[in-house]
């Protein structure tokens, strides 16, 4: 990834450790946070708020850089995993929305 998501996510991973979410925290409620912080991402598109959806998907990426670290998984293996995938998925549009055959 790029210096500067790096650099980033080095910070996140800092600010969890301070905050005790390593030590005190559990892959579960991190993956509530996660599900909580997506859920803003969608009352941010409901009111077309930019700036609520801008910080909606930057605290989901916190949750998830986070998850992660507690899975000791890599986030680009699991994007290339999940490319994998997608990249040979058949489907149509219904509705706004891909869905897969």
């Amino acid at each position: 990834m790029n210096n500067r998501f790096e650099e980033l996510k080095k910070n996140v991973l800092n600010w969890a450790e301070e905050k005790g979410i390593f030590e005190k925290g559990t892959p579960i409620a991190q993956a509530g946070k996660t599900l909580e912080e997506a859920t803003e991402i969608l009352v941010g598109i409901a009111k077309d708020d930019k700036e609520e959806i801008e910080d909606a998907l930057g605290d989901t990426l916190v949750t998830i850089i986070i998850q992660a670290e507690m899975q000791g998984v890599d986030l680009l293996d699991c994007l290339e995993v999940a490319y994998n995938v997608i990249a040979k998925r058949k489907g149509v549009m219904k509705n706004g929305s891909f869905v897969k055959d």
